[in-house]
């Protein structure tokens, strides 16, 4: 078996009502697939963390390196698609793009083998993953406290038992969206605050000695993350648990943050840390130091699959009789081809997921709907 050839497909959703984080507005929905065909006619399915366009073209510029290779050799494949641009690219588009290429070949691998790829990953430890609904964005036009009560509503309605909220944006304002959502939560669903790195050291020591006071799990991305030593100032000078790293690439990424212990949640994003290669790795390294690792997750079914497999062979902490457990990120934001790319949704039942057991990645790409949502010019 032979790489035959490799494709992307561009996705794109106008957003009606455009939302926005600390750091980044979103008036539509732009994500990338990729597809690796075998010559024997078996298909790996993956995609990439980021913006859409340029990840396409940097697959496409990996594709010479591919064409003709076993797709089963992925650490091969990886160490020759990240030498051959790691002079200019060891983090950023390089690495997100080779992560949608890693995870289609795991998909490939798990096919040809008939098993999922958490099985090839060393094996399934849960068969099922409690999830926490991601959302509460700043949407245009719409009382943002307001907004975010109501919409913790539903989170707490449809029965899931964590959620996270958007802040970022004014220490003050953020700290009544935090209370409006915990006063609609109550105490027995868990809180998680994400900052998409809007704030300097400073503020976000207030923020997280204020929001303290609301029982938060976790503060995510409270600075940028090229800023190491001001994630050490914030975990150190308040008390809200520190997580990030969906932004950080590959191990090398990830070595100083987990070995300085720079953060007590480590958030590696399948496909924009370098595959399920790389994250394997970084799990064990974060494993070797003890920091918790829930991952990040935000794209279509593919991604979510990804994360699911890579979830199920999760190895549980052998320090605690009742380890904790890993959760997986649900985003609730409007995406209507999130689900539709796949011919059977990833849903979940009461905040609870269930993990595909079939080959490779366990799941079927429903290719109308990629001619359906197949980005097009814009006018």
């Amino acid at each position: 078996m032979k790489i035959a050839d490799v494709r992307t497909h561009l996705l794109e959703h106008r957003l009606e009502v455009p939302f926005q984080s600390a750091s980044m507005r979103f008036d539509r929905r732009q994500h990338v697939l990729v597809e690796v065909i075998c010559d024997d006619g078996t298909i790996g399915w993956g995609e990439c963390l980021g913006p859409a366009v340029p990840n396409a073209a940097v697959v496409a510029s990996y594709r010479s390196w591919l064409i003709g290779q076993d797709p089963l050799e992925t650490e091969k494949i990886w160490a020759t698609l990240y030498n051959a641009l790691r002079d200019q690219g060891q983090r950023g588009l390089t690495v997100t793009a080779l992560s949608g290429i890693d995870v289609a070949l795991w998909d490939i691998k798990g096919k040809r083998f008939g098993v999922p790829v958490s099985t090839l990953l060393g094996g399934r430890f849960r068969d099922s993953v409690r999830a926490y609904a991601t959302g509460s964005f700043k949407r245009d036009g719409v009382d943002r406290v307001e907004d975010n009560a109501r919409e913790m509503a539903e989170h707490k309605e449809a029965g899931f038992h964590a959620a996270k909220v958007k802040i970022g944006f004014d220490v003050a304002e953020d700290l009544e969206v935090i209370k409006a959502v915990r006063d609609v939560m109550g105490q027995d669903m868990r809180l998680m605050i994400d900052a998409n790195h809007g704030y300097d050291v400073v503020d976000a020591v207030r923020l997280g000695s204020r929001a303290a006071d609301y029982g938060v799990d976790w503060f995510e991305e409270p600075v940028v993350p090229e800023q190491l030593a001001a994630y050490g100032e914030v975990r150190n000078r308040q008390p809200i648990p520190v997580a990030g790293g969906e932004t950080w690439h590959t191990r090398w990424g990830f070595s100083e943050p987990l070995s300085r212990r720079l953060v007590d949640i480590a958030q590696p994003d399948i496909c924009g840390v370098g595959g399920l290669s790389e994250a394997k790795k970084i799990a064990d390294i974060a494993a070797l130091y003890g920091v918790r690792l829930v991952p990040h997750v935000w794209g279509t079914g593919v991604q979510i699959a990804a994360a699911l497999q890579f979830i199920a062979a999760m190895v549980p902490s052998p320090v605690r009789p009742n380890p904790v457990e890993p959760i997986l990120e649900f985003d609730r934001t409007h995406n209507p081809f999130r689900q539709a790319v796949l011919s059977t949704p990833l849903d979940h039942e009461r905040g609870v997921v269930a993990i595909p057991d079939g080959p490779g990645l366990g799941i079927e790409i429903n290719r109308d709907a990629l001619r359906d949502f197949a980005l097009r010019e814009r006018s």
